[in-house]
């Protein structure tokens, strides 16, 4: 008896540390998908850093250029090079400072900042940009793991279907042919081929979402469609979304948009840029000068010389209007890109609207009639074939048009 207790009290144990772990199913949801594509996109980094790398520029071209210092000895008598010998011989040493044309400091400093000013306007349409993308791959491989589990839930039924047409034939009873045999697994084999096809296009969604969300693409998605609350002016009752400045409006607010507008402003501040060389650029130079003593021991006088320098933008036919004429063509090309960009979404946001609006249409009516009323054709079909008085051919293509409104 002790022993059997020892024995059980080890097999016990034994069996505690061989037993498998169950393994907890990792599941992604669309909320998930999106925050791991947010957090882990590069380009969001990277346009942080050019931001910083603008505003550190804004600053730094704000500051006058680095004077120049000359240090020289001039004048020395090349018989005996004595800077005692000769009264003009020197040694010198000047400081030269240039001062920019104009308000050019300040204007490149706001050009750098207005270019600093787009990127957070970029990052929130990027955001945008892969959210959307995130959302359409990860409901590609919604649909099919959807497709999946109606059609194997289904399949039951096709299976059924296959039986009934094999005992009708066989038992010689009723009207049941060996075709409608055959007909019931034809349709049970392209069954199985459908699903290897949306099994193809889970996979291949997925693998199309890892490049946003890594590894976790390989997860099983959550299996509750999430309910995305669309903005008012899709809504039907936005009535002000039929005037056409309203429709400008919500637009005017779109990042992109906004993200343009500061590179508008940027090229104007170009024109400005361009503008101020028309006017000459300075510089002043100061200069100090040591003689020695000369060769009689009488100390001469050291030497001071200050100088102003400027340059003449007269010749302003060739170099200055065409920098002028080409920074206003540019902004005026950014313009025109502006407003080609508010009409595509524009035409984009009237598409997605409509599209939505019916989409919601045909949703109410599978939901309320469509989906009930074919299943009630199908179990009369399937009813009616089983009392012989129906075909056979009619029951399988009311459980396919049943099946394919599910997924639908």
């Amino acid at each position: 008896m002790k022993r059997f207790t020892q024995c059980f009290i080890l097999s016990l144990f034994l069996g505690w540390f061989t037993a498998p772990v169950q393994s907890e199913t990792k599941i992604l949801s669309l909320d998930e998908a999106i925050q791991i594509a947010l957090t882990n996109d590069p380009w969001l980094a990277g346009s942080q850093y050019s931001q910083n790398a603008l505003n550190d520029e804004a600053k730094a071209s704000a500051t006058l250029p680095d004077p120049k210092v000359s240090l020289m000895a001039g004048n020395l008598p090349t018989d005996s090079f004595s800077i005692s010998q000769e009264p003009m011989t020197q040694l010198s040493a000047s400081v030269t400072q240039m001062f920019a044309r104009g308000e050019t400091l300040a204007l490149t400093k706001r050009q750098k900042q207005q270019l600093a000013q787009q990127h957070p306007f970029l990052r929130a349409d990027r955001r945008a940009k892969v959210t959307t993308t995130v959302i359409q791959l990860w409901l590609d491989a919604y649909q099919a793991q959807e497709s999946i589990r109606l059609i194997e839930q289904d399949r039951a039924l096709f299976e059924q279907l296959v039986d009934v047409a094999q005992v009708g034939y066989s038992s010689a009873l009723g009207n049941a042919r060996q075709q409608d045999v055959i007909r019931a697994q034809l349709e049970l084999t392209r069954l199985s081929d459908r699903l290897t096809m949306l099994w193809q296009q889970q996979e291949a969604a997925q693998n199309r979402l890892s490049e946003w969300v890594g590894v976790a693409a390989d997860n099983a998605l959550a299996p509750d469609l999430p309910t995305l609350t669309p903005a008012r002016a899709w809504s039907p009752q936005a009535v002000e979304y039929d005037n056409e400045l309203a429709r400008y409006e919500w637009i005017r607010h779109h990042p992109a948009i906004q993200a343009l507008d500061m590179y508008v402003d940027a090229t104007q501040t170009g024109v400005d840029l361009a503008q101020q060389k028309y006017k000459p650029e300075w510089g002043v130079t100061a200069q100090y000068g040591y003689r020695a003593n000369d060769p009689m021991g009488r100390s001469r006088a050291d030497l001071f010389s200050v100088g102003v320098s400027f340059d003449l933008p007269i010749f302003t036919e060739n170099r200055q209007d065409k920098e002028v004429s080409a920074a206003i063509s540019r902004t005026e090309a950014v313009k025109t890109e502006k407003q080609l960009l508010a009409r595509r979404l524009l035409a984009e946001m009237r598409t997605a609207r409509v599209q939505l609006l019916r989409a919601d249409e045909r949703l109410t009516l599978y939901s309320e009639q469509l989906l009930t009323q074919i299943a009630e054709q199908a179990e009369a079909s399937l009813v009616a074939y089983n009392n012989d008085d129906g075909d056979f051919a009619e029951a399988v293509r009311a459980r396919i048009a049943e099946l394919n409104a599910k997924v639908d």
